[in-house]
């Protein structure tokens, strides 16, 4: 099968979803992900091990080149007690970028990272699941010991621009 059909088979299936497109209306091809999110919410385990909303903003950018770049800065650069497994933020900061590839049948992608404020993460891939729902973007982990959550909205166009 070309690269063009599949590519066309993919928007195809991608117009069903249930994720509206960008205000711009801007068809985007390869994958409903692609854009600038600005995060609404993040859910982290506590110490007690309940979920809790941390005090943060971020935002999250999927190229159709297959790029992807996330920045999270929480308020209170205190990390969580109790904290997970995995160290992504540093300072109260987390920064990093790679490539992505999606599964779309599974409802998953993999974050490749090349560069990270958190050195340990650059190399590793990161597979996650994600929902798409009323221009929303969930965001889970599909490692059972991290139980995070990150909700994330679709991020506007500018309409400053020459």
């Amino acid at each position: 099968m070309s690269a063009t059909v599949k590519n066309r088979l993919l928007s195809a299936v991608l117009s069903l979803s249930l994720l509206p497109r960008a205000a711009s209306g801007a068809d985007h091809g390869e994958n409903a992900l692609v854009g600038t999110w600005r995060l609404a919410a993040l859910e982290e385990p506590g110490a007690d091990g309940t979920l809790h909303l941390a005090d943060c903003t971020g935002l999250l950018v999927f190229t159709r080149e297959g790029h992807m770049s996330v920045q999270v800065m929480y308020r209170n650069a205190e990390p969580p007690a109790g904290a997970g497994p995995v160290q992504y933020a540093q300072g109260g900061y987390e920064g990093s970028f790679g490539t992505y590839e999606v599964d779309e049948r599974a409802r998953t992608f993999t974050f490749r990272v090349e560069g990270a404020l958190v050195p340990s993460l650059v190399g590793k891939e990161l597979p996650r699941r994600f929902e798409l729902s009323a221009g929303q973007l969930v965001i889970k982990s599909t490692d059972p010991k991290e139980r995070w959550k990150a909700v994330w909205a679709k991020a506007p166009g500018r309409t400053d621009t020459p």
